[in-house]
């Protein structure tokens, strides 16, 4: 189905998109530390939420083995560039390369973007229910993930026992990665800004608004790749590898601004099929794939109203029935 030249690896454009992304990342840190007019700021910050979300991918594709040829390197760079965004690396490897590309939107298995049935919903305490039309809601992307993806399979993850040491190492890696930023921050607050005002502010303007705008980002893509209208989640009975990794997630043509921090992530349907294709083989991977598969595979534009159409549909899901409901439309169903 896929070409042997797809899975063609460069190490200099590899290189190139790395040093890319880590001069963008350091550009607008280093300008925040000076900045002081909002009209300065504002942008500054969304730089570096972009370029935050880069270094993820890019560390997302290392994490596949798919950025480098050598293993060794690909681990390395990986944890490297999962630093700024606070991803434990090995965390990572087990919950979404094992997980989340074994069990594509299988029911019961598949943790991210999970949708409740209209059961499981009425079971929810107010709360409960709150936090989910939050999460759901065309501004609740960030909110999910930073709960779902970050908190609950990064910080609070209790790993199997073959791979507890692994990600508690890499853990330690990241905590201190954290300690460093936001203490180092801090000290440079105080020394530029000779107050504890500035001691405060810092840490938030170059660690946390970041990290924050990241996980924004990345929920964001992580939803439009496998929540939609045309979006299958299977049954356990009903499931297999080849439906899901095809019929389940979408190639989503974006503007060429969203791929030069983003990489090719929107064209999400080969990487499903397989892992190991590099992020710039990725459209002509797509391209074969949807030569052999036609209109099984979802290819569309990205647009916003598409996206503001899919929070309103998509809130709840009939696995028996196959299909996406709305609140209200779920209120009838037992």
């Amino acid at each position: 189905m896929i070409p042997d030249n797809c899975f063609t690896r460069s190490r200099a454009r590899s290189s190139m998109a790395v040093a890319q992304d880590l001069l963008l990342y350091l550009v607008a840190i280093v300008a925040l530390v000076f900045a002081r007019q909002w009209w300065l700021i504002v942008p500054l910050e969304l730089l570096a939420g972009l370029a935050v979300s880069g270094l993820f991918v890019l560390g997302h594709d290392a994490a596949h083995q798919a950025l480098f040829d050598s293993r060794r390197v690909n681990t390395n760079v990986a944890r490297v560039l999962f630093l700024p965004s606070l991803h434990v690396q090995e965390a990572w490897v087990v919950g979404h390369n094992r997980v989340h590309h074994g069990f594509t939107t299988r029911q019961g298995m598949d943790f991210v973007w999970h949708p409740l049935t209209p059961p499981e919903y009425r079971r929810l305490g107010r709360l409960g229910r709150l936090r989910h039309r939050l999460e759901w809601s065309w501004l609740g992307c960030g909110a999910y993930y930073l709960r779902e993806v970050w908190w609950n399979k990064m910080i609070r993850f209790d790993p199997p026992p073959k791979h507890a040491a692994a990600v508690r190492t890499d853990f330690r890696l990241v905590a201190g990665w954290a300690a460093l930023a936001l203490g180092g921050s801090a000290a440079l607050g105080w020394w530029v800004g000779g107050s504890v005002l500035w001691a405060v502010l810092l840490p938030i303007e170059l660690v946390v608004v970041p990290f924050l705008l990241f996980s924004g980002v990345i929920g964001w893509v992580v939803y439009l790749h496998h929540v939609g209208p045309e979006i299958r989640w299977w049954t356990s009975a009903d499931w297999t590898r080849r439906r899901a990794q095809t019929e389940s997630t979408t190639i989503l043509r974006a503007p060429w601004y969203l791929n030069l921090f983003l990489h090719h992530i929107f064209v999400h349907v080969p990487h499903h099929v397989d892992a190991r294709i590099p992020w710039y083989q990725l459209p002509r991977a797509a391209e074969a794939i949807k030569a052999e598969l036609g209109a099984t595979v979802t290819d569309t534009r990205l647009r916003l109203r598409d996206y503001l159409r899919t929070t309103r549909a998509c809130k709840l899901y009939d696995f028996d029935a196959g299909r996406w409901l709305g609140y209200r439309e779920a209120a009838g169903i037992s």
